[in-house]
């Protein structure tokens, strides 16, 4: 409310408006990046849905969504996410009760290892299991193991698609379970061993139900992930006419009619609700656990293993599987002159590196557009950061859970849900401006900084919640403003945390797909497009290649990030205790 003064120089009354409050800018921040990465895309994506022409008209939507290839899309999405997020349960949750409750060498290790096949794009894990398992992979003809010429690719079908899938998404489950052991106090597990209780049966009577809720989150984190992947169902299903919902939807943007946005549109939406299920299941599970314990030393080593080396046998054999093995077989494919020629003395050559890196202007220009479009959003998106969580921890109070939700819809969701809204969010030219970003780079950059903002506030939001209050409140106390406060205490204290959180940004924007898949435009092409492309067009050993430079690509920023975790809260890198 304004009040009306009188100026004693003048005589003139005036008006004297409300002083902002101190810090607004955050707030402000805060809520446009709500408002522009979530609720205007996907308040859109909803519109155009149920009223594809202007008005009401849900009769479109429910048409397309129960048509017959829908249907079997649906089908197909709800039981390769269901079947392999409960064997990625199975392989991923085995890991980490392994590598936390027993005494096995090399942890930090296997968990760095198991971790980076995660990390790798999904479109890179498909081609090498597709390179490795087919009648003409290199590795396998070099070995005489390779099926009979002729025969069918095992893993291009819906039981190789929700082989890899579960594979692919255990470091998933992995995650969610040592961090729910992390919250089991030492002290339960050690009173039972006092008393004479074997480690099996600790295990089977304390630890396990204690970890039922993270059991649960884990498997709805698995399915949500299945159901959204593009890359893997693309390789492995397309070419066999097995569709999932994400590719379908590629299918209809890539056709042509009057009707494909509205179409798409209805779809999108339906894989938004099926994993916005998943994701409610999750978030209510974890949030309504009925038993909840102080701070204490978290649960460690209960099982000290006669047969310790078998174990670990056991555990490097699942590395093996995940990662090994795989990139073992794109570097072997990556090696030959054409796919399907057996790797020998006589057949190695590079020219399948030097072909994609020097010679072909698309995997070059897709090179050099993945690199600038993840650095861009994670140069951006660290520097948003730190105001961005500082809002979030010292200035949104009881709104910090409903803010936090819409900021994560862009991440939780599939990213071909996300790259439809883009689409209708920026088809049209802006307003005031008016100028359409809509196959430019810049709609790309948009739906990076969309989707991977969770993933930049994760480590800042960390550091800022440890930061001492007093710090502030002294140079409050000293007449320091706000903007002062933020730049000269918060800012070099979180700083470390917001560039791990810049970089894994990049780590995850560098190799993306199901974003781009949709917004490329000529000269905009990302490595995931152009191995796809490559993929599609039959080049498989090129494409190898492109895969390998990205796997290196990938493994050096991981190891940066190792190198400089001293610096970072605890709990940022999953692969470190």
């Amino acid at each position: 409310m304004t009040d009306a003064v009188r100026d004693v120089t003048t005589g003139r009354r005036g008006v004297v408006w409300p002083r902002l409050p101190d810090g607004w800018w955050v707030l402000a921040l805060l809520g446009a990046a709500v408002l522009l990465f979530a609720l205007l895309p996907f308040g859109r994506l909803v519109l155009a849905a149920v009223a594809p022409g202007g008005a009401l008209d849900i009769a479109p939507a429910l048409a397309e969504i129960g048509g017959r290839a829908a249907v079997r899309a649906t089908w197909h999405s709800l039981e390769t996410g269901v079947v392999s997020a409960f064997l990625a349960l199975l392989l991923g949750a085995g890991v980490a009760l392994a590598l936390t409750l027993t005494d096995v060498r090399g942890k930090r290790a296997i968990s760095f290892c198991f971790l980076l096949s995660m990390m790798i794009a999904p479109q890179v894990v498909a081609l090498a299991y597709f390179t490795l398992a087919g009648p003409s992979s290199p590795l396998l003809n070099a070995v005489g193991l390779a099926p009979p010429p002729g025969s069918d690719n095992p893993l291009m079908s819906r039981e190789g698609i929700i082989a890899v899938l579960a594979l692919h998404h255990a470091p998933l489950v992995f995650v969610t379970v040592r961090a729910g052991l992390r919250t089991v106090p030492a002290d339960l597990a050690e009173a039972a061993l006092t008393a004479g209780a074997r480690p099996l049966r600790v295990l089977r009577v304390i630890i396990l139900p204690l970890l039922r809720p993270y059991f649960v989150a884990a498997t709805a984190l698995a399915f949500v992930a299945a159901v959204g992947n593009f890359g893997i169902p693309a390789l492995l299903g397309v070419p066999v006419n097995y569709l999932t919902l994400p590719t379908l939807i590629y299918r209809r943007m890539v056709s042509f009619g009057p009707s494909v946005i509205a179409d798409a549109a209805a779809l999108s939406v339906l894989v938004a609700f099926i994993a916005g299920i998943g994701v409610l299941l999750g978030a209510w599970i974890l949030g309504s656990r009925s038993a909840r314990f102080g701070r204490g030393k978290p649960i460690g080593v209960v099982w000290h293993l006669k047969r310790r080396r078998l174990a670990e046998a056991g555990l490097w054999l699942v590395v093996a599987v995940v990662l090994v093995l795989p990139l073992t077989a794109l570097v072997a494919s990556a090696l030959v002159p054409s796919y399907g020629v057996p790797l020998s003395w006589a057949t190695v050559t590079l020219d399948n590196f030097v072909e994609v890196l020097a010679r072909q202007d698309v995997t070059m220009r897709a090179f050099r557009n993945s690199f600038v479009f993840a650095l861009t959003a994670s140069v951006l998106l660290a520097l948003a950061a730190v105001p961005l969580a500082y809002a979030l921890d010292r200035r949104a109070g009881r709104l910090r859970g409903p803010l936090e939700l819409a900021l994560e819809i862009p991440y939780a969701l599939p990213g071909v849900v996300l790259a439809i809204a883009c689409i209708l969010l920026f088809l049209r030219p802006l307003p005031v401006v008016g100028v359409s970003i809509y196959g430019t780079p810049f709609i790309i950059l948009f739906a990076y900084m969309a989707r991977f903002l969770p993933i930049a506030l994760k480590a800042p939001g960390a550091a800022v919640a440890q930061l001492p209050i007093e710090l502030e409140e002294a140079a409050r106390a000293c007449g320091a403003r706000f903007s002062r406060r933020l730049f000269a205490i918060v800012l070099p204290i979180v700083l470390p945390a917001a560039a791990a959180g810049g970089l894994m940004v990049f780590l995850t924007a560098f190799n993306e797909l199901t974003v781009s898949a949709l917004l490329w435009s000529s000269g905009t092409e990302t490595i995931g497009v152009a191995l796809f492309s490559l993929e599609e067009a039959g080049f498989a050993s090129p494409a190898a290649a492109v895969a390998l430079t990205a796997v290196a690509a990938v493994a050096v920023i991981m190891g940066l990030l190792d190198l400089s975790a001293r610096r970072l809260p605890p709990g940022i890198l999953p692969w470190r205790e």
